[in-house]
């Protein structure tokens, strides 16, 4: 039993109140580490910037040789100094060559800085993933998590590296250039400066309108993900149902969001752009008409106005890729808000500080006035209580949401309890950690899961330092190994992704080899033999039988006729034990089980 969304719709993603300035925070604590190497590439694309800043200068420079030369020239007083015009071209082309090594120096150490990042999200994720509890994989969408492992981080990491390499290089250009320009001319300069707050106000001005849509850009993209995950995974449901047009339409509504969502915060972060370089033109050509006007004063020369013009141009260059990134920046904080949402979520409770050794286990569990729901305010097992001794085979059986799965769970420590408390060995179950709790469990689940790789490989899922004879002796034990052999490739037969090769029936066969080649202190058996015929299900009888004896067993079933020989039945209702005996005690008060087991033979009658 779990609250798991079934319906035609994703599962509720993760929603929360965004936050952009706790996104940054936390972001700014993943680039701390690496502080030493961002002050690095600083330090270089300021170099770069310096030579690269230099050159209109120097090119001025030349200008002015080379035209003031030519009048001389035609005044017949001189000539054009081209020696002093080569010198400066070689001296431009030096530091223009060392420019573009600190670049390449600066590129390398932020595309390192910035992938070391995104391996450290997606290691910190998959950390995260092992600690939350079951309850929340319950309640979330597949699709909208892989969304975020995957779209999210890769949005992070590559805005990261796109927008950090632009923010040193358009701060460094901002400041050597106006350095340049106050050199060339105070009054330029004042004048070149009158553009920044309007681009500002511009920027912010869009920016405030564009925020909401990012962030619903990334969500619905998730809600997308999740649903296409969902409806991939249960094709065959929908077309048995016939379902393809409410599919269909389902999708274009979530599609349809997304595209309104995206194209919104695309247009509008793509107005920063044309705006600031509007702006931009207007100062450049402010420069030019007042640059004309000293030059013919005779207060700048050519030279110097048409390096002047040059800084203007750069001056505006780093205001413009500004925009540009306050728009990479928003994708970056609405994907990094969703990140750090998952690594906030709650996690399981911490383990205890001096764990219990589970070297000497028994199997005796006492269920002692346990209750739980999966809501707080929805308790399904009530004031559950059962003495339950090494090596005895027990069976929990009753209708279908009466709570028989949800016990083994709790057992498992999948869900930490409402109240009262499981003993192992005389020993509450939260003393041991939950990886030597669970490794003294052998389950075997209604819903058989396999993974992509070799038959062989997924038997040694059960022990993963089995030995091939271990693993094909198993295979044998559970009357397995004859099918197996059948297969072109015998053991080394690749399972797709999917399962789809083999059978259902032959999946369930496989997880349960599985099970014995674990060799449990304590088995779990989820109707395990609900997928294979009725000749199979006596033959994986007989080798359970095996495999129970002298360990603690729990058998789900609801075909009553496979657990009659169970030392102890438990009947369940409404979460709560009505009855429990053995099967012919159960029989004779011809009472709830009573009802449960002839009810099996009506149908044929």
């Amino acid at each position: 039993m779990s609250n798991k969304h079934h319906g035609p719709g994703p599962r509720g993603a993760m929603e929360k109140p965004k936050n952009f300035k706790g996104a940054f925070h936390k972001l700014a604590m993943y680039l701390s580490p690496f502080k030493w190497s961002i002050l690095i590439a600083v330090i270089f694309s300021a170099f770069s910037t310096v030579f690269t800043i230099i050159g209109p200068k120097k090119l001025g420079e030349a200008t002015t040789l080379l035209a003031n030369g030519f009048v001389l020239k035609v005044k017949n007083e001189g000539s054009i100094d081209f020696d002093g015009i080569k010198v400066i071209l070689l001296t431009l082309v030096v530091y223009y060559l060392i420019s573009a090594l600190c670049n390449y120096i600066q590129s390398y150490l932020m595309s390192s800085m910035t992938q070391k990042i995104s391996y450290n999200l997606r290691k910190a994720i998959s950390e995260k993933m092992n600690r939350l509890p079951l309850s929340f994989y319950d309640s979330h969408s597949n699709g909208d998590l892989l969304s975020r492992i995957s779209n999210d981080v890769d949005t992070v990491a590559q805005s990261l590296n796109q927008s950090l390499s632009q923010i040193i290089t358009s701060l460094a250009t901002l400041i050597g250039v106006l350095i340049m320009m106050i050199s060339i001319s105070g009054w330029l300069t004042l004048i070149a400066l009158c553009i920044v707050p309007l681009t500002g106000v511009l920027a912010m001005l869009v920016i405030s309108k564009s925020q909401k849509y990012f962030r619903a850009q990334q969500a619905e993209l998730g809600n997308l993900n999740g649903y296409v995950e969902e409806i991939y995974g249960g094709h065959s449901v929908v077309k048995a149902f016939g379902n393809e047009e409410k599919t269909i339409t389902h999708f274009s509504e979530l599609n349809s969001k997304l595209y309104n969502s995206a194209w919104k915060s695309q247009f509008l972060s793509g107005l920063m752009m044309p705006l600031s370089t509007f702006v931009g033109n207007l100062g450049y050509v402010a420069v030019c008409f007042a640059g004309g006007f000293l030059a013919i004063k005779g207060r700048l020369s050519i030279g110097d106005i048409q390096a002047f013009i040059q800084y203007v141009r750069s001056f505006n260059q780093p205001i413009t890729q500004a925009a540009q990134i306050m728009n990479t920046l928003q994708s970056t904080m609405a994907a990094s808000e969703r990140v750090f949402e998952f690594l906030d979520e709650q996690e399981e409770c911490a383990e205890v500080s001096n764990p219990v050794s589970v070297d000497h286990v028994q199997g005796d569990i006492v269920f002692d006035h346990v209750s739980f729901g999966y809501d707080p305010s929805k308790i399904i097992i009530h004031d559950f209580s059962i003495n339950i001794h090494a090596g005895q085979k027990i069976a929990i059986v009753g209708p279908t949401g009466a709570g028989k799965t949800t016990i083994v769970k709790l057992l498992m420590r999948f869900y930490e309890l409402n109240s009262g408390s499981i003993l192992l060995d005389g020993t509450d179950i939260t003393q041991f950690t939950r990886s030597d709790l669970r490794n003294q469990f052998g389950m075997v689940l209604q819903d058989s899961w396999l993974f992509n790789g070799t038959i062989m490989e997924n038997l040694r899922y059960g022990k993963l330092d089995a030995t091939d004879e271990e693993v094909i002796h198993a295979a044998d034990l559970a009357y397995v190994d004859h099918f197996i052999r059948t297969l072109d490739h015998g053991y080394q037969t690749e399972i797709n992704e999917e399962s789809t090769n083999i059978s259902q029936g032959q999946k369930q066969l496989l997880t349960i080899a599985r099970a014995f080649l674990k060799d449990p202190k304590i088995l779990i058996l989820d109707e395990a033999t609900s997928s294979v015929d009725t000749r199979t299900e006596i033959l994986i009888q007989k080798g359970m039988e095996n495999l129970m004896k002298g360990r603690t067993s729990f058998i789900i079933a609801h075909r009553l006729s496979t657990i009659r020989d169970a030392d102890l039945i438990l009947v369940m209702k409404d979460g709560d034990i009505v009855e429990s005996g053995n099967h012919q005690e159960l029989l004779a008060r011809n009472g709830f089980y009573a009802q449960l087991y002839n009810s099996q033979f009506e149908s044929a009658n």
